[in-house]
């Protein structure tokens, strides 16, 4: 039976309790050996959110076979005890894994556990992290990194990602399977996937003209969209769609649909899909221009991450 113990700090956010307690809940569930326990220095721990949450005060026996998680928090906090980062670091000794979703993070920290190993945190506080942290190694615009058993997640909904990740290492692929389709969880991204989607990334502008552009796209991606198409439907001319477009998100339409294409080529790629599949299934003719087009982004900035934007949360 392994044990995974989440390390409550006041303020503390509850999706990244909850997104990981469900997946190794539902992990148990289905026959897989898991108790859950809930530590923290007092035993009423506020969330961010609003809901107060019991704790134990007193640490379980562990062994290397068990897990400690320290979700994230909002700060200021107060930061965990010397005695609480003396846990961490024992655990870890042991040969224990130890994993900080978000802020969780900077508790790992603070116990020397990123010292000299590669993490991450949410794109917002990634700086703040390498700030205070400077021995340690932080991964831009990654959903997750482990290393030596220490295992450190973006935080929010990464923290289901990272939690399947954990059960993929122990009980393998089709287990974590089993558990993300019990959570109706339809793709495990991996940990080299970036915090933000194209689908998000170039939609902070406020040109309700070219939101109506981007969603024709996202919802006909995979089609041929020739100009005259979309300027019928933002009604206006192909060279003001051009003009607009570009303006608001720095890209062509095109660009904007290939990019799109990428993305879920690359989730295809991940499940096991042959290339010839992902390219048909994603609208591109055959395999050589997904190929053609997967090269050129690993050698340049890809469509939608400008050169001037990367390595940036």
């Amino acid at each position: 039976m392994s044990r995974v113990v989440f390390l409550l700090i006041p303020r503390v956010h509850l999706l990244d309790v909850a997104g990981p307690a469900q997946v190794f809940s539902t992990a148990a569930d289905l026959g897989r050996p898991y108790t859950i326990d809930y530590v923290a220095e007092e035993r009423e721990v506020a969330s961010v959110q609003g809901l107060t949450l019991h704790a134990r005060t007193s640490w379980p026996s562990l062994t290397p076979d068990d897990l400690i998680v320290v979700p994230g928090w909002r700060g200021p906090a107060r930061p965990a005890s010397g005695e609480t980062s003396r846990r961490l670091r024992d655990h870890h000794a042991s040969g224990g894994t130890v994993a900080g979703v978000c802020a969780g993070a900077d508790a790992l920290g603070r116990a020397g556990l990123l010292d000299g190993r590669r993490c991450t945190t949410h794109h917002t506080v990634q700086d703040e992290l390498a700030r205070l942290y400077p021995r340690a190694s932080v991964a831009r615009d990654a959903l997750y990194v482990e290393d030596d058993r220490i295992v450190t997640s973006a935080g929010v909904a990464s923290g289901i990602d990272v939690a399947l990740h954990l059960v993929t290492t122990r009980h393998g692929p089709y287990a974590a399977g089993q558990v993300a389709r019990a959570m109706l969880v339809h793709a495990h991204r991996d940990g080299t996937a970036e915090q933000v989607s194209p689908l998000l990334r170039r939609r902070s502008h406020v040109d309700e003209t070219v939101h109506r552009i981007q969603d024709l796209i996202e919802t006909r991606f995979t089609e041929r969209l020739p100009l005259s198409l979309l300027a019928g439907a933002a009604g206006c001319s192909e060279r003001t769609v051009t003009r607009l477009f570009r303006r608001a998100t720095g890209l062509t339409p095109l660009a904007y649909q290939t990019a799109l294409r990428l993305e879920r080529a690359e989730h295809l790629l991940g499940r096991g899909a042959t290339a010839e599949v992902a390219a048909r299934e994603v609208g591109f003719a055959d395999a050589r221009m997904l190929r053609r087009l997967r090269t050129r982004t690993t050698t340049s900035p890809t469509p939608l991450t400008p050169a001037r934007n990367r390595g940036r949360g």
